[in-house]
């Protein structure tokens, strides 16, 4: 009998409409004997903005990892909350997105752009990639000045994360582009077509991750 893994993807934020949209987005890595689960943390502000917002979840989050088990965990905003405290809860490995989203942006281009949901994210996210020690391959992270909840369902997010991507590529010289939010996931493949370099969903990146981390398990 095949053994069953599971992966479980965990949206930060209590907006559902983004938790779909990661449903959607990791459709194509179904694989025979893993199973992906998206899973909405209620307790999650409507949107992750602010450091404060960041700091909110981090308990809850590893509250989720200790309650719920899984072969691997993967926590789907782009300030990677509570990375360290999940670690610290569970001997499964855990993935936070921005870390995976920077790494596979890495292996296709030698240096790459992000894109924001607002300005007061870029420093949040500078930290990250200074603590990775990649800083110095970053292009520039330019904003949409947006809500998470916009880039989850606004009418106009695609124009504008095309307009944005299209800046990172030519002003500042990306090779490719790391979507800075998992609610634009439903965005990646329409914003590669038009930009015509490659897009990374930090959500896909990750859980791709960990597809390979358990299926040699």
């Amino acid at each position: 009998m095949t053994l069953q893994r599971r992966i479980l993807v965990i949206n930060p934020n209590s907006n559902d409409a983004v938790t779909r949209g990661l449903d959607g987005a990791l459709a194509p890595l179904s694989r025979p004997g893993i199973v992906i689960e998206c899973r909405t943390l209620a307790e999650g502000p409507f949107g992750i903005q602010s450091q404060a917002d960041v700091e909110q979840v981090a308990l809850p989050l590893r509250d989720l990892v200790r309650r719920e088990a899984a072969d691997a965990y993967v926590v789907a905003c782009y300030s990677d909350p509570g990375l360290h405290v999940c670690r610290e809860a569970t001997d499964r490995p855990v993935l936070g997105i921005a870390e995976c989203g920077v790494l596979t942006a890495l292996a296709r281009a030698d240096r790459f752009g992000v894109i924001a949901v607002a300005s007061r994210s870029i420093p949040r996210h500078l930290r990250a990639l200074r603590q990775m020690g990649v800083a110095e391959r970053l292009a520039g992270e330019r904003a949409l000045e947006m809500t998470v909840a916009e880039t989850a369902s606004g009418p106009d997010t695609l124009s504008r994360m095309i307009a944005v991507g299209r800046d990172l590529r030519d002003r500042d010289g990306a090779g490719a582009i790391v979507m800075g939010c998992a609610g634009m996931a439903v965005h990646r493949r329409g914003l590669e077509q038009e930009l015509g370099i490659p897009v990374v969903d930090p959500t896909q990146a990750a859980v791709a991750m960990a597809i390979g981390i358990v299926a040699v398990a």
